[in-house]
This record gives C-alpha cells, structure tokens and sequence, in this order.
C-alpha cells in the first residue's frame, strides 16, 4: 500500500500502521498510536482508514452522552445508515464496533482519535474495550484493526504498563516523533544549515509549525530571520505565540500549573540539576519529585544522566518552543501582548536568545549527531552510548563540563570512551579550546572504570576554526572538527 504523496517522511510509521492494518489473522487486535500535538498522527490515521475503507472518528472533549452521541452520528455515516446509532452507553457501543462488518472478511482498521479524551468520561473505556479483545473475541470475533490514538503522552504511555486493563493486549505500539533537525530543514525547505539550525532552535521539528501556524512563511535568509520570528512568533496574532502555553493545558496530568512554569523556567535560565532547579524557585529539592516526574513522562523534559557521574542528571527542555518561551517570551510576556513591540523585546533579548535557546540547542544537535549521523571511522568504534557530563578537577578544584561524550564497548566494568566533544555556537574554535579537552581525557586516564587510551577530541562550532586547529586536525584522525554543513550534511 503505498504511503500518500503528500506525506512528508514518516516512511517507517506508515509502514507499520499498514503492516499492522492489514494482518490476516481472523481476531480482533489493538494497536496504540501515540505523539504529541501537531507531529501528523491524525494526517496518519486518516490516510490509513482512507486508504482502506476503515472507520476514522475524532473525539472531542465532551461529555459522556455527547460523546456517545457523536460516536453513533460518525459510525452510522461510515456504515451509510438512514439514522444515527443512539448508544445508551459504552458497553453497546464497543460491542456494535467490534462487529462492523469486514468486507470480503478482509480485515478492517477502526481508529479512536484523541482517545485520552473519551476515557477521561468514561474511564471504564479500556476495560470495555479489554474485554472486547479477550478470549471470546478471538473465536467468534470480527477482524478489526483497533487503533487507540491520543497526544496526552502520559495518559497513552500508562495504557499499556502496570496493571491497566490493556497490558500485554497491544500488537501495536507505535510513537510518531517530532521531525530531526535534518529532515525539519528539508520539511521548512531551508538549505543554508545556519539558519536551519536558527530556526529549529525555535520551533523544532514539528510539521504543523511549518504549515498551519505560519502559513507556510519560511526566513528568506539570515537577515530576514529576526523579522521571521517578530511576525510569526512574537506577534499577539499568531498561533505559536500563545503555543507554549497551549501545550502545557493540553496536558491532563499537570495541574500545579504555577509550579510547573517555575521548573522550566528554571531549566530555560540555565539550571539543569534538581538541586539548581530548587535553588531557583526556592523550594527543597524533595518538593521537585512529582514535578519532574510528569513533565517526563509528557515528554516536555528529558532527564539525561551524567556520562561520568551515574547518580547526577541533567534536566533539559525536550521542545524548542518551550524553552524559546520561557527563556525570551515570558520574562517580557507584558510586553509582548501589547501589539507594536515585537522588534523592542527581541533587540533586547538577543543576548539571551543566543546563550540560552541557541548554545544548548546547538550542544544538543551535536550529540543527536554523533548518536546517529557519525560513522565509527569518526569515531574511531561502533558507538553505543552518547551523552554529556562533567568531569573533576581536583587540583585546580574544579569541575569541567564535556558537551558530548561517546561511549562504546563495556568489558569488566570498564567503558570505552570513544569520544569527547565541545560545542561552541557563536565562538570560534581555537587551540585554547583543543588544550582543554586534551587536559580532560588526561584527568580521565586516572579513572579505572574508563577507557581513555585512544580517545578521540570532538570539536563542534558554528562559527569555525582557526587555521592552527585546521591544521592539527589534518594531521591526525584523533582530532575531528564538525562545522555547521558537516553537522547537517555530513558523517
């Protein structure tokens, strides 16, 4: 079956959407599709039931009986029915879906959209529907595709763990993920990677971004991005500016909404361990617990471990939109929300713009490469983990910070370090910068639980290197410099 032309990417999702929609097993099976807003699963699930005659329905938030009623107008006008269903309740409805007729017994998709929001008025849904896909199904059922979909990320990911009613019942459990910042720049159709790298640093890779709430106005060029984010994202008028606070209501489970700002404001300062999270919004680092918990399992924060310290983690802002709004557009949101001060506030944030969204946006798009754009002739090994960390100093007492850090095979409790990287956005990189991270593998050969013989000195900048560091490298494959095209188009 093959994918929609109009389908950008999302090759390995549409494929196993059909491989799991076409199954020839005569029984009933359940597939849950989950991602957060705007990533193109209803552009998906829609496509899928287009293309093979299945039922589609979208919930909405609704009541109960609204949603019943609304659930019998959209099955009745898929089955071509004089009159709508009028289901009572969910027992009769699931029964009536899970019986739809498959023409020429071949098997048929049906795909609940949004389904977070019907479970929340019903919460009996999942254990309906379990039973709907149990023993008896399997003899005497109908072969229906069931595919459960939402992007309230923690409702999705708690259907199918611990003892909820449909663990162990899914075939399919499928995550639609935000673009990568390759593909973003080919979705965007930008090819200078400087300003693909600007502009994913503030939207990311969200497709809907691109189209719907800009009406497809890409940068034309360096010089028109600052105008490009004035009129798209800190204009009153426009979608993305109110966007981040969109995300965060969407989401069921947070409901200390004050508390939940205040961490990632934090973390958007500056402050990635629980401890300067704490500091910031002056509470104990116990009260941060539940917070954290939930914003990672909403995927709006991702908790990274230290590459060298197993019981410290850094806390990042997991969407750019996010952390370009709580580090530029909330500090001056009074501002902001009076039409005709767009340019003001952004002269005025640029410094923080490029030190607090752009460095750690870049710091971020260099691990993401050496995980899975660097080859191991890079690398010099096969890499397994990539991380960030910190690294002690005890005679200069202090500690350094290594932006990446590759990691390969594990023999007896000792890693091999493949790697060390720094990542410089705005500075260019000199032989100050190569003696640093010399100086660090060297504090590193005193660890016994690390590798570090043939470790190799990663330097990542978008704004170049000096020709002392040009020529060292073209010396020896031990030192690697990564620029902005090598970073978008290279290995």
């Amino acid at each position: 079956m093959r994918k929609p032309p109009e389908m950008f990417d999302r090759d390995f999702e549409w494929s196993e959407l059909v491989r799991f929609a076409t199954h020839p097993a005569p029984e009933p099976t359940l597939g849950v599709v989950s991602g957060r807003r705007r990533q193109g699963n209803t552009f998906l699930l829609d496509a899928l039931c287009r293309a093979t005659g299945g039922f589609y329905f979208a919930a909405t938030e609704a009541t109960e009986a609204e949603s019943l009623r609304q659930f019998g107008v959209a099955l009745a006008r898929h089955l071509e029915h004089p009159a709508p269903y009028r289901f009572a309740q969910w027992e009769e409805a699931v029964a009536t879906l899970m019986s739809l007729p498959a023409p020429g017994g071949a098997p048929l998709p049906v795909a609940l959209d949004e389904f977070p929001f019907l479970a929340r008025t019903s919460p009996e849904l999942p254990s309906l529907l379990q039973r709907a896909l149990g023993p008896q199904a399997r003899r005497t059922g109908t072969p229906i595709r069931l595919l459960l979909c939402g992007s309230a990320l923690s409702f999705m990911g708690s259907l199918l763990t611990g003892t909820a009613p449909l663990r162990g019942r899914a075939s399919l459990e499928l995550i639609v993920p935000t673009l990568d910042y390759r593909l973003a720049a080919a979705f965007w159709g930008i090819d200078d990677p400087k300003l693909a790298l600007l502009v994913n640093s503030v939207v990311g890779g969200t497709p809907a971004y691109a189209r719907e709430f800009t009406l497809g106005d890409a940068p034309d060029g360096q010089a028109d991005f600052g105008a490009w984010v004035q009129r798209n994202v800190l204009n009153p008028g426009r979608p993305l500016f109110r966007e981040a606070r969109f995300l965060l209501a969407e989401e069921p489970d947070l409901r200390d909404t004050a508390l939940y700002h205040g961490v990632l404001s934090a973390i958007a300062a500056g402050n990635h361990s629980r401890g300067g999270i704490a500091n910031y919004l002056a509470r104990k680092s116990t009260d941060l617990g539940h917070a954290l918990t939930v914003l990672e399992d909403s995927g709006m924060v991702t908790r990274e471990p230290d590459a060298f310290h197993g019981k410290r983690s850094a806390y990042r802002i997991a969407e750019p939109i996010l952390a370009f709004y709580y580090a530029v557009m909330r500090p001056e949101w009074s501002d902001l929300e009076r039409p005709g001060r767009a340019h003001e506030v952004w002269v005025r944030e640029q410094p923080t713009f490029l030190s607090k969204v752009v460095g750690p946006h870049f710091e971020q798009l260099c691990r993401t490469w050496a995980r899975w754009y660097a080859t191991p002739a890079t690398l010099g090994g096969r890499r397994g983990r990539v991380g960030s960390g910190t690294v002690a100093d005890p005679a200069a007492k202090t500690t350094h910070e290594i932006d990446v850090a590759v990691f390969g095979s594990e023999e007896d409790g000792r890693r091999t370090l493949l790697a060390v990287g720094e990542a410089k956005w705005n500075e260019p990189i000199g032989v100050r910068r190569l003696r640093r991270l010399e100086h660090i593998r060297g504090l590193l050969r005193g660890r016994t639980d690390i590798e570090v013989e043939n470790t190799r000195l990663l330097y990542f900048s978008g704004a170049g290197f000096t020709d002392e560091v040009r020529s060292l490298a073209a010396t020896s494959d031990s030192v690697q410099l990564v620029d902005l095209d090598r970073l978008y188009h290279g290995s």
